[in-house]
């Protein structure tokens, strides 16, 4: 009897053993903050603290800052058996993401994160004089072999030019640098990022030429319109094989459309619009057989719609080509253009008459402006078409065109806006 209890007394003594060093290992597991590495914490802290502003301390994570209470906007994972911060959104862009003070700054410890893939910085800078190019360029540097997307987008107090150094980034797969105020040319160099498959310079005050663009085999979407860039289409947009959307529109580009945009065989979307090319519609454009829009409308392209095979560009579903000083008549070839719903072909010197076997053949076509040309004649379209079409319709500004009357009689607000009636001349009686 007296040995069981012994027995009993000892194993109670190692369960109580057992228990107290359960309990330290924890203590020190949460005393040295969880399995993070204490200089990217720290290093965490203090950029977050830089845009947050210094009322931030953390204080409420457990056990750090990428376990059970993760931080807004963080995003990490684990190397070597250690959290690291591999994702960090300020602004207000997202939910999840951290909002910035009045004055955020961009701290030299954000440039410590070395497994950082990927930065974005939302209506963070509102205030003016703020610098991207203050930062060195050995900070941006230390980001080159991680870095694999970089956004900066709706900051208005963002100003200066884009650091060259951003071209040193060889990782980056996109690059948007969206509606903020940044000026001067773009970096030369930008064909260095070979493994970009977005780049998005909008809504940004650059000019200067285009840089070529030679190498981005894999890029899928370029966007630099809304700027004040300047200068002829580099040809060396041609080699972009893989493009998807381009939209150079609201510039000052000058020249003709290069012969080597036929090239292009994925693309999907060319917005020129609103810019200062010239020579008319090139037929390599009938070659981009994958278009779906196809946008050059406020240009001084001039020429006709005749010299192109229509019937190559059977994906279009929008073509505006609006105030771009076209001339000769609608060629009977559109109709082949079975997807299209917008046709804009709006301020232009068309003349001859409007195709009627477009309600019939073009079944998809939900909006058409042909207003402000020389289109003559009746227009012959029937009571449903005029239905279908509503204000879509865009007739006026063609002194010589009118509408039959019994088509859409008892149908006053559909008549076509700015057409008048056409008059019908009764046979004298002998």
């Amino acid at each position: 009897m007296l040995r069981l209890r012994k027995k009993q007394h000892l194993v109670f003594l190692l369960c109580v053993w057992c228990l107290v060093v359960d309990l330290s290992k924890a203590e020190t597991e949460e005393s040295e903050g969880g399995p993070m590495e204490k200089t990217e914490q720290a290093a965490l802290y203090s950029t977050i603290q830089g845009f947050v502003g210094e009322s931030w301390n953390g204080s409420y994570l457990y056990p750090d800052p990428c376990g059970w209470t993760p931080i807004q906007g963080v995003t990490c994972d684990m190397y070597d058996d250690l959290w690291y911060v591999t994702a960090l959104s300020f602004g207000t862009m997202k939910d999840n993401s951290l909002a910035c003070s009045d004055i955020p700054v961009i701290r030299p410890q954000l440039f410590e994160l070395k497994h950082l893939k990927s930065l974005s910085l939302f209506s963070c800078f509102t205030s003016p004089y703020r610098y991207l190019a203050s930062i060195s360029d050995e900070k941006w540097l230390d980001l080159s072999k991680s870095l694999e997307r970089l956004e900066i987008r709706s900051n208005p107090g963002l100003i200066g030019e884009l650091p060259s150094v951003i071209t040193n980034l060889t990782n980056l797969q996109s690059l948007v640098v969206l509606e903020n105020q940044l000026t001067g040319p773009l970096p030369e160099n930008l064909a260095k990022l070979t493994r970009l498959r977005r780049l998005v310079l909008s809504g940004n005050r650059f000019t200067g030429r285009i840089p070529e663009v030679y190498g981005l085999t894999g890029l899928l979407i370029l966007d630099l319109s809304r700027n004040f860039l300047s200068g002829s289409l580099p040809l060396s947009i041609g080699g972009l094989e893989s493009l998807l959307k381009l939209d150079l529109s609201n510039n000052y580009l000058e020249g003709k459309l290069p012969r080597e945009l036929e090239s292009l065989k994925n693309l999907t979307l060319l917005d020129l619009r609103n810019n200062r090319l010239s020579g008319g519609l090139t037929k390599d454009i009938q070659e981009m057989s994958s278009l779906v829009e196809l946008v050059l409308s406020n240009n001084h392209l001039a020429g006709d719609l005749t010299g192109i095979e229509w019937r190559n560009l059977k994906n279009l579903v929008v073509l505006d080509l609006s105030n771009t000083g076209l001339k000769g008549e609608i060629p009977g070839s559109v109709l082949e253009l079975k997807k299209l719903r917008f046709l804009g072909l709006s301020n232009n010197n068309l003349g001859g008459k409007l195709i009627p076997q477009m309600e019939t053949e073009m079944p998809s076509l939900s909006a058409l402006y042909v207003n402000g040309n020389n289109i003559s004649g009746e227009l012959e379209f029937s009571r449903k078409f005029y239905e279908k079409m509503g204000r879509r319709l865009g007739v006026w500004g063609n002194p010589n065109l009118c509408y039959n009357g019994k088509e859409i009689k008892n149908l006053s607000d559909h008549v076509p806006f700015g057409v008048n009636q056409c008059k019908r001349i009764k046979a004298d009686k002998y």
